[in-house]
């Protein structure tokens, strides 16, 4: 994964750390689809009881990055 980090810091929690601080983590498709991706194979595992979203640098989400090109993603 590109843009996101996951660990697992406790038994049954894991958690995602966006990982995009030079954009204050805002998010584009590609950001999009590894969350979703992510989330749908913690909802699949019983395992995990928890899911922590957090962001790396000064914010945790800036909103949508409308600089990004889109079409390239």
């Amino acid at each position: 994964m590109e843009h996101i980090i996951v660990d697992s810091p406790l038994a049954g929690v894991s958690r995602i750390t966006l990982n995009r601080p030079e954009s204050r983590n805002a998010l584009n498709n590609t950001l999009r689809g590894e969350i979703y991706g992510t989330l749908e194979a913690n909802d699949n595992d019983d395992s995990i009881r928890v899911t922590i979203i957090r962001g790396a640098g000064k914010a945790f989400c800036a909103g949508y990055d409308l600089k990004s090109d889109t079409s390239a993603e």
